[in-house]
């Protein structure tokens, strides 16, 4: 297993559709585990395919809620199915960031509720119902994989935040990477 470089903003493959995965093989295998081990090193909860330079339709994810359940896996070719979106206003708890916008976070407001449904390693397809974070989760990974990151949802306000940052930093180019215990960004 290796830790990956993560793309940054302004690469190409962030900013596209990704393309379907063809087999489920040892190769995929092996991406599969070094993009688990890349999410736990940055540290995040989630990481797409697109993220670590791959445009595949693939994403891992790993949180633990706050009674202490584990949710893990890793969804290939997903299909994802949203609640309605809430009307409320928002909060700090809706505050998200990304790895490929290395600092910034913003609130944005995602559906509470989320049925992926996908293949697994083992080349079976399964269903997740998920609420909450979880749900968060599966919304900002699934993302990536049509090209669209967190902050092109964003209000214009908090949109021109993160533009600020992202210029700040001196991101939005190709060719951008960072390596999670290696390079020195707030992730």
């Amino acid at each position: 297993m290796a830790v990956l470089p993560i793309c940054i903003t302004g690469e190409p493959v962030l900013h596209t559709v990704a393309s379907e995965v063809s087999t489920v093989d040892d190769e995929l295998r092996t991406l599969v585990a070094d993009m688990v081990e890349t999410m736990h090193a940055a540290p995040g909860v989630g990481l797409a395919a697109p993220q670590v330079g791959i445009g595949k339709r693939l994403f891992v994810w790993s949180w633990t809620d706050e009674d202490g359940v584990e949710s893990s896996g890793v969804a290939i070719n997903p299909t994802l199915w949203i609640a309605p979106l809430p009307i409320d206003e928002v909060t700090e708890d809706d505050e998200e960031g990304c790895l490929s916008i290395p600092g910034p976070r913003e609130a944005l407001i995602r559906s509470q509720a989320a049925i992926l449904e996908a293949t697994g390693l083992d080349g079976e397809r399964f269903r997740i119902e998920a609420t909450g974070w979880l749900a968060r989760i599966f919304q900002h990974e699934y993302d990536h994989l049509d090209g669209i990151l967190y902050a092109d949802r964003l209000d214009h306000r908090e949109w021109k935040s993160i533009e600020k940052a992202i210029k700040k930093a001196r991101y939005g180019r190709p060719g951008l990477t960072w390596t999670p215990g290696v390079d020195d960004v707030d992730a």
